[in-house]
């Protein structure tokens, strides 16, 4: 005979639903990263003035009710660029990782698969891992104008080697594995090979490496836009912000201090999820972590 379910609900809720319990550091990480996007999202609601208007009499103004974090050299609102500014940052960040998965995932299968053709992929790859990625981006922004999609592709192409270098090994270490030689032995097509026996066991690297190409897209995009090689000056962003700032440094620090602030925290949260993410994939991390 079944036994009677238990009428205590609260003890047997927290029986059957069982939340992860996530680390202080990657939850506060979580946290203040929810809060940059929510500030993208909503930064037409969020920003009290335009980010752009021009106001030479109201020119590096203390903070005070109507502008909470004063204004620039140029009488902007300094919060309302700040909050537009991480618009550009998460676009740039995110539109690089897809792009940069999606370029190297397809040439790390074939340079693992295909023993000729690795032999020439793997030697490019080599060629652009050899140039600072800092400097190929500016020689790229260099060649034509500098919008948001020539900055995403100058950032990108340094990104590239990196996952196709992740892919290659962990196809090269997946070919040696039963299912996939039986697979062969089948007469499997080379398509089917590759998207369904050996794409899967590259997805949980990738998506560590996108976590890090992400931050470092960000950093790389605010670098150009201090240099004066990024997006246009007139477009607030927080390394255009910064730029302008250094300038008026000793006159106003905070012109500089709460871009960086935000700067900081944003590549901060996205690598402590990373690490975050790393150690849930980890099976090795599981197993410690297990009674």
């Amino acid at each position: 005979m079944a036994k009677p379910v238990s009428l205590n609900a609260p003890a047997s809720l927290c029986r059957l639903i069982t939340l992860p319990r996530l680390p202080l550091t990657t939850s506060l990480a979580l946290v203040c990263l929810l809060l940059i996007l929510a500030m993208a999202v909503f930064a037409p609601w969020i920003a009290h003035h335009d980010p752009v208007a021009l106001a030479p009499a109201l020119r590096l103004k203390p903070p005070d009710a109507e502008f909470w974090l004063g204004t620039d050299a140029y009488g902007r609102d300094l919060f309302s660029r700040i909050v537009y500014g991480a618009r550009i940052s998460l676009v740039v960040g995110l539109g690089v990782t897809v792009l940069s998965v999606l370029i190297g995932l397809p040439l790390g299968l074939l340079a693992g698969y295909f023993r000729r053709l690795d032999a020439v992929l793997m030697r490019v790859m080599d060629g652009l891992m050899a140039i600072p990625g800092i400097l190929l981006a500016i020689a790229i922004v260099s060649l034509s104008s500098a919008g948001i999609w020539t900055v995403m592709i100058a950032i990108m192409v340094p990104e590239i080697p990196q996952v196709v270098r992740l892919v290659r090994s962990r196809v090269l270490s997946a070919r040696e594995e039963p299912y996939v030689e039986a697979a062969v032995l089948m007469g499997t097509p080379t398509f089917k090979m590759l998207t369904r026996h050996l794409m899967p066991n590259t997805l949980a690297p990738l998506i560590v490496q996108g976590t890090y190409i992400c931050a470092s897209a960000i950093l790389t995009e605010s670098i150009l836009s201090f240099l004066g090689a990024g997006i246009g000056t007139e477009t607030p962003t927080w390394g255009n912000i910064i730029a302008e700032g250094r300038v008026y440094f000793q006159l106003k620090p905070s012109l500089v201090l709460w871009a960086g602030l935000a700067l900081s925290l944003c590549i901060l949260s996205i690598n402590l999820l990373g690490d975050a993410v790393s150690d849930a994939l980890d099976p090795r991390m599981k197993k410690r972590g297990a009674p």
